[in-house]
Order: C-alpha cells, then sequence, then structure tokens
C-alpha cells in the first residue's frame, strides 16, 4: 500500500525513512518498542508496547521531573535521558526492546540515548 509522503528535502527524507522503519518493527510484551523523539531543542525517549497501546515508561529533557538531565550539552543530554528511561523500563520489568529511531539518523543525540540505554541495562 503505497503512502504519498508530502513535503520538502529532509523532513520529507525523514518521513521516508520513518515509515520504512515502522513497517518492520513493532513492540511486543516481550520486546516493547524504544522511541526516540529529536527535535532542535529536546529528545525524548519512550517504552511502548504496541500490542496494548500502553507507554510504559518515559523520559525528557522537558520534563520537570527529568532535571538530571539538563545538564552539559545536547549530547550528553541525550545519553542522560538514555540512561533515565533505562532505570525506568527496569522498574516496569522491562530489560529488551526494539530501538525505533523515528526516522533520524543513528548518528550524534539518538547514538548517544541509544548507548545510555545500554549503559543503563537494556538490551537493544
Amino acid at each position: 500500500m503505497p503512502v504519498k509522503v508530502l513535503g520538502k528535502g529532509t523532513a520529507k527524507a525523514k518521513l521516508r525513512r520513518h515509515l520504512r522503519l515502522r513497517k518492520k518493527i513493532s513492540g511486543s510484551t516481550e520486546r516493547p518498542r524504544l522511541v526516540v523523539t529529536r527535535t532542535l531543542r529536546h529528545i525524548t525517549a519512550q517504552v511502548v508496547d504496541d500490542s496494548k497501546g500502553a507507554t510504559l515508561a518515559s523520559a525528557s529533557t522537558v520534563a520537570k521531573a527529568d532535571k538530571t538531565a539538563k545538564s552539559g550539552n545536547k549530547t550528553e543530554q541525550a545519553k542522560a535521558i538514555g540512561l533515565l528511561v533505562a532505570q525506568k523500563a527496569q522498574k516496569a520489568g522491562v530489560k529488551e526492546v526494539v530501538f525505533d529511531r523515528g526516522g533520524n539518523k543513528y548518528h550524534g543525540r539518538v547514538a548517544a540515548l541509544a548507548d545510555g540505554a545500554r549503559e543503563g541495562g537494556l538490551k537493544l
């Protein structure tokens, strides 16, 4: 089923990558999906069980509760968010996840978040 992709340039390429990824991966109860949302200023990570449609854990540089992740440059903040979401996921009983980079390239802040989640004990 073809999907009409709107937009120009990099936004169009990101949407194309995101749709291509989501065809292949989905979160289950055994291996939920670790979703990364990146903006110019902030980064968010959520652990989602797609079979139930529920968010099991989340961390963000936007959330006031996650103030410890607001120091350093954006790459260091992303790594701290990865560590934080890994801790919250393990409290929810999650040990393995499927990594959903959300159409972003696996580079820079997205890779730092993944490294932080690995250091926190999640298996990607």
